[in-house]
């Protein structure tokens, strides 16, 4: 059902709007019929092949398609080759488009550093990792990055009316709300559980798709509660991590697995928990959070929600510290109410020509040439006080480096 729906012109597809809505920038690339070389990087199932596809077809480009799961570097030189003789021979341009661009090593990801530099083909890779992490630098310095976000419910319910449509088939209000929400924002996996749901609702001689049907074709992994029920739980699960209650915490996140929830959210709720709530009382909280997300990506279920336990347990336990949440919301205050938010002579840019005579920079302390690597002088733009924004706390780690912080400014 996925390849049927796929959408063949940019006006089509659901969900993007930043991209390829009427301002997007993809957008403009079809209207003016000329591509450059990018990665798109998102989820799975948001339209990385899709909007691929659709440049190239829109640009008049012969697409070449290599999935860097399969493909050596043989495969890429060759279809470089071809690209050349189409090129040469006949003035056609190509788009080779690299799915999963990410696992290409080294020599396979230089193989296409001359020929996207020379123009000789138009590379559109797509990734569903961070490509500052993954990609070759020299290869990112030569393409154009366009990030991809997970579809909304509405985007996903816009999706599944058009499945049901092409199957002459209806669905259940619950079913779809269930649908919507299991699938975490990916098109193909609310597809996919969709045509399996239909089969299965034929099966008892029925063409309305029930919430029992697509239930069943999650086999069982499925939200019975309302949506407000499950909102509940998640907030239950992230109240037990605030709240250092480990077995809570574990009990609500099995709780949200079991109701048919993707281990890529509770995963996101980690990292958002690991800064909201325990921040600099244990700073390596992130990082065990972040890992995570990036384990559950690559292990997927069922042996994720070892992963998952892991870094809950981690967070309930840390020590809890919410002045990163605080001071955020203190600095966008006074930000907002900063007025002009004019930058104090001596810290203004004097690197420039000229900068000098206009008295920028003039009076900086360099806090490396003085005692503790620290000097007093002010920081913030008149209007806004000293110590109104960071309101610091004690717990873990962050009350000796607060200390330690005071020390050097003298105030101990």
């Amino acid at each position: 059902m996925a390849e049927l729906l796929r959408p063949k012109e940019i006006s089509d597809v659901v969900g993007q709007e930043h991209l390829v809505g009427p301002n997007g920038s993809l957008r403009r690339f079809v209207e003016v019929k000329q591509l450059t070389s990018m990665i798109l990087w998102g989820p799975a199932g948001t339209g990385k092949t899709t909007l691929a596809r659709i440049l190239a077809g829109s640009a008049g480009y012969v697409t070449e398609t290599l999935s860097a799961v399969s493909s050596g570097v043989k495969d890429v030189r060759e279809a470089i080759e071809r690209a050349r003789t189409r090129l040469g021979e006949r003035g056609e341009r190509t788009v080779l488009f690299i799915d999963e661009v990410h696992r290409f090593n080294k020599s396979q990801q230089d193989l296409l550093l001359p020929v996207t530099e020379s123009g000789e083909i138009v590379l559109i890779g797509a990734t569903t990792e961070n490509p500052f992490f993954e990609v070759n630098a020299a290869l990112m310095s030569r393409t154009s990055l366009w990030r991809l976000h997970p579809l909304t419910r509405d985007h996903l319910k816009t999706l599944v009316d058009r499945g049901v449509a092409l199957r002459e088939v209806s669905i259940d209000e619950a079913a779809m709300d269930a649908l919507a929400n299991s699938a975490d924002g990916d098109a193909r996996s609310a597809l996919t559980t969709l045509d399996t749901a239909i089969i299965l609702a034929k099966a008892n001689h029925r063409s309305n798709v029930s919430l029992d049907d697509v239930a069943n074709a999650r086999d069982g992994r499925l939200m019975h509660q309302s949506s407000d029920s499950h909102y509940d739980q998640i907030s239950a699960f992230i109240k037990s991590i605030r709240g250092s209650d480990p077995d809570a915490a574990l009990f609500w996140m099995v709780a949200l697995l079991d109701s048919g929830e993707t281990p890529r959210f509770i995963a996101r709720r980690l990292v958002i928990a690991a800064s909201e709530d325990i921040g600099l009382a244990d700073p390596t909280a992130l990082l065990v959070a972040e890992a995570c997300a990036r384990a559950v990506e690559f292990i997927g279920l069922p042996e994720c929600r070892l992963t998952l336990a892991h870094a809950t347990l981690t967070l309930a336990l840390a020590p809890k510290s919410n002045s990163a949440t605080d001071g955020l919301a203190r600095a966008v205050k006074a930000v907002s109410e900063g007025g002009a938010l004019e930058v104090p002579e001596h810290l203004r840019d004097s690197h420039y020509p000229g900068a000098k005579k206009l008295g920028s920079g003039t009076g900086y302390l360099y806090p490396h040439d003085f005692p503790n690597h620290w000097v007093e002088q002010r920081y913030l733009p008149e209007g806004v006080a000293e110590g109104e924004i960071f309101n610091p706390g004690s717990e873990g780690r962050e009350g000796p480096s607060v200390e330690q912080w005071r020390k050097r400014r003298g105030q101990d």
